[in-house]
């Protein structure tokens, strides 16, 4: 088992990867940038060192960075969390070089998912159903016929695309060369690759994602879905564990499905595999998320399972302890992302709590906010024996809530829970788009 890890990001996620840590009996390393200097995450870890400037590119992003302060300071492996450098496969291969394990499935397989396009052509040979689509497509006139052939409307969608980013919905024809220079753009600020590739538009689906772990050995565990549909702006708000929308038959097949995905890939590590799901109970592959998910904590609540701890011990080797037939969810979980709609210092600071109710957040009071980085100021996550208790408790904890300073959308999340649609568990993606046309 490793000694020392070094943390290779910021916020809540490093946080949550450093306690793990600590009750494990790991020594903790944390990176900041120069807007960091006063993070919690910084204060947390035994040590920290900071590796650049404010902007991501000077600091959370440069690889090079992040390896020589881990051989600075003796750390034997790398916990990228999520975002910034956790799916990229350059990095990963960068830690290998120099011989520091990353936590996290190897640079080969990160390559294969993260190209969307490609991983949608191994899930097709391998029997997957996924959504019809195309591969790569060279620039909008190769995107405009293919959309003829797949009929409108259609997702434009980054190949090497994530967090929502990269993807624009195209209705009409007239609309599409537009969308495709603005989404290959965003695809290029945000990954360094602006090729796309198109899909079709399903509607009403739902977003359904299976969370599983896979060790060296080749043992893959399934630990249930997640229901992923509240979406705003192609980033989820609300996610919730299991799906009011699955049922026992069509969640088994999920999870043999998203095992099939994973021995395809020769994944190890923790990973999300996702899927649409229409009103028919049919479901399509969309894509493989090589890392920790945002939503992880619920996963947790209903397995009792600690996502972080596995993939540590993983990426140290150690074999799975406990088999698919082991698996039951208890009970339901639902978490909900506080977002700032402004920046802000944090005046005053009051967190929720009692029984099942965890606020995963790097706030304290007297924090002032950088711009540089992800809105998320943290997210509440709730676990009770039934998911309308658990709707009632969330709301009681977004109540408690008090940020004062910084705006954030803990309105509109109260709003979303007293929604008839969604405590009837019958949303599906467009949810919040038809709640606010009426």
């Amino acid at each position: 088992m490793f000694t020392k890890i070094l943390i290779a990001n910021r916020g809540e996620i490093a946080i949550r990867v450093i306690r793990a840590c600590k009750e494990m009996g790991i020594s903790t390393v944390a990176v900041y940038s120069e807007a960091d200097r006063d993070s919690l995450h910084a204060a947390l870890a035994d040590r920290a060192l900071c590796i650049g400037g404010a902007r991501p590119k000077d600091s959370y992003l440069n690889g090079k960075a992040i390896v020589a302060a881990a051989l600075a300071a003796g750390a034997q492996a790398i916990h990228p969390g999520y975002g910034f450098l956790a799916e990229n496969a350059e990095f990963a291969a960068l830690c290998k070089q120099y011989g520091t394990t990353f936590i996290g499935p190897p640079a080969g397989v990160i390559s294969a998912m993260g190209e969307k396009s490609a991983a949608r052509k191994l899930m097709q040979q391998n029997g997957v159903p996924v959504i019809p689509g195309t591969d790569t497509v060279a620039d909008s006139a190769q995107a405009a016929e293919a959309a003829q052939t797949l009929g409108y409307p259609v997702l434009l969608k980054a190949c090497a695309g994530g967090g929502g980013k990269g993807i624009r919905l195209v209705e009409r024809p007239e609309e599409l060369e537009r969308a495709f220079v603005t989404a290959s753009a965003e695809a290029k600020t945000a990954f360094g690759d602006g090729s796309m590739y198109l899909e079709k538009y399903l509607a009403p689906v739902k977003h359904i994602e299976v969370q599983l772990l896979a060790d060296e050995n080749g043992q893959v565990v399934c630990l249930g879905e997640r229901e992923c549909s509240i979406q705003k702006h192609n980033q989820k708000l609300i996610e919730e564990a299991p799906s009011p929308g699955v049922s026992p038959a069509v969640r088994a097949r999920l999870m043999e499905t998203a095992a099939q995905a994973a021995r395809a890939a020769g994944y190890v590590g923790a990973g999300t595999v996702e899927f649409l799901l229409d009103r028919e109970d049919r479901f399509y592959f969309m894509e493989m998320n090589t890392r920790l998910q945002v939503e992880h904590p619920v996963t947790e609540s209903v397995t009792g399972i600690d996502l972080v701890k596995w993939q540590i011990r993983i990426a140290a080797g150690v074999p799975l302890d406990f088999t698919q037939k082991e698996i039951s969810l208890q009970g339901a979980a639902i978490e909900c992302r506080i977002n700032a709609l402004s920046p802000g210092k944090v005046e005053f600071l009051h967190t929720p709590g009692g029984p099942w109710v965890r606020f995963d957040t790097f706030l304290y009071q007297g924090y002032d906010i950088p711009p540089y980085y992800d809105s998320m100021l943290g997210k509440i996550i709730v676990h009770s024996s039934t998911r309308e208790e658990a709707i009632r408790k969330m709301q009681s904890a977004l109540c408690e809530l008090i940020i004062d300073g910084p705006k954030c959308n803990v309105e509109e999340q109260l709003e979303i829970l007293r929604d008839e649609q969604f405590r009837a568990g019958e949303y599906d993606t467009d949810f919040l788009t038809r709640r606010h046309a009426r």
